[in-house]
């Protein structure tokens, strides 16, 4: 009998043990994985690739599943390397389509490989209510993926330790029945006193509460981990501006209206005279019955133009208050002529932007799909980080290098070096 019973205590300390370690690996890594592979693959392989459909490279959900894991490790972190030492697997894959080559990232880790790999396989979260653009509440889903987990998990081993304990007191009964003990019928008892009892198990309290320690802390990290990483954001813009159509349908250049981010700090916001060059003609009258689009008609009530008359009223004049997508720290300091301009090149090799593709993508993503804007990128110090660590700058034939690189001589050869020379007259310097 005591045999038994021993055994019996091993099956369920072992149950136990298993039940708390499945906690923390659910908890603390599966849920953040498919995140942190989330967020790498938005910086580095949307260009080419996507889920569920072929781009320059194939439907990922549908392709990485055919490979070893070992084999896509070496593959994502140098496929022109792996496919020049002759491995026939991966000269085959390069025949995929013979005029893209995969772009080599020496510095993803195997574990940030295999991160990636994992939101591959898990897909894009479903966002609830309005569609907020790709990406728009990742993490809080993920986050609520993991806690419904852990939760889930609880109660599984709430009900193998019930069902452990029951088997264990009816193997003893019956032991002590065969051994001819007389046993006492034990008295039903209410379910708030079976409560009672089983919280006074000490083994149950100390299960109960390390899954409580888990679940909090899980949540707690999750939350402090995502403050401030708005992806996704798409706030409610005062008028239904639709980049899709006019940056994919229509074509028109970034540059055109936010002439800004080639020649300062700051993007701008393009003044409704830019707008009025084209919607002075354009009024989509033919869609709405020949009236003028109430979209349109919100510009001329800013403006105070009569489009009857063609004239303006100044006295009706007032401001379009747009609200701001891309928010930084105040104590964050981004230069867009800095990125667009002097490290256009060295940006679009990094991010295997086509050259149709204005720099602005990069970090702005895929703009002219966007029916309304929202934030496509994390905008964290770390992405930023990950960036400049990555990318080769592209110094010849670049101006801004070539002045850097004669006021370097200019101070060996011990010249007068003034702020000047090195663009310190600049409006941007001083003006944001």
């Amino acid at each position: 009998m005591r045999n038994i019973s021993l055994i019996i205590r091993r099956v369920w300390k072992s149950a136990f043990m298993v039940t708390a370690l499945s906690v923390l690996i659910v908890s603390g890594t599966q849920a953040q994985d498919a995140a942190a592979g989330r967020t790498i693959f938005k910086e580095k392989c949307t260009s080419c690739h996507a889920l569920d459909r072929d781009l320059i490279g194939p439907a990922l959900q549908t392709a990485i599943p055919l490979k070893s894991e070992a084999f896509l490790i070496k593959w994502i972190n140098n496929a022109p390397a792996f496919i020049a030492s002759g491995d026939k697997e991966a000269v085959a894959e390069s025949k995929w389509n013979p005029n893209a080559e995969m772009t080599a990232f020496p510095t993803l880790t195997p574990v940030d490989i295999k991160n990636i790999l994992a939101y591959i396989k898990a897909g894009e979260p479903k966002k609830a209510g309005d569609a907020a653009g790709a990406g728009a509440g990742a993490s809080e889903e993920v986050s609520d993926f993991s806690l419904a987990g852990v939760v889930a998990i609880i109660l599984i081993s709430i009900a193998v330790l019930v069902i452990l304990g029951r088997a264990i007191k009816m193997l003893e009964r019956l032991i002590l029945q065969k051994q001819g003990v007389v046993l006492v019928e034990e008295e039903s008892v209410s379910m708030a006193a079976g409560i009672n009892r089983l919280f006074k198990n000490k083994k149950f309290v100390f299960f109960f509460i390390l899954c409580l320690v888990i679940s909090l802390g899980s949540w707690g990290w999750m939350g402090m981990w995502n403050t401030g990483v708005n992806t996704g954001y798409q706030p409610t813009q005062p008028i239904k501006f639709s980049h899709e159509l006019h940056a994919g349908v229509n074509q028109i250049d970034c540059q055109y209206c936010h002439a800004g981010a080639f020649e300062s700090r700051n993007a701008t916001i393009p003044s409704l005279n830019v707008c009025m060059n084209c919607h002075k003609a354009v009024q989509a009258r033919d869609s709405h019955d020949g009236n003028i689009s109430p979209e349109i008609q919100k510009i001329y009530n800013a403006l105070g133009y009569d489009a009857d008359k063609m004239t303006y009223d100044k006295s009706k004049e007032k401001p379009i208050e747009w609200v701001q997508v891309h928010n930084l720290p105040d104590f964050a300091y981004f230069n867009h002529s800095q990125h667009v301009v002097v490290a256009e090149e060295a940006i679009r090799k990094e991010k295997g932007l086509k050259p149709n593709e204005p720099v602005c993508f990069a970090c702005h993503g895929p703009v002219n799909t966007m029916a309304e804007i929202y934030q496509y990128s994390p905008l964290t110090m770390k992405w930023c980080i990950n960036c400049h660590r990555d990318t080769k700058l592209e110094v010849k034939d670049n101006a801004f290098y070539t002045k850097i690189i004669a006021a370097h001589e200019k101070i060996k050869k011990g010249e007068k070096l003034t702020p000047a020379a090195l663009g310190g007259i600049e409006c941007g310097k001083c003006h944001y």
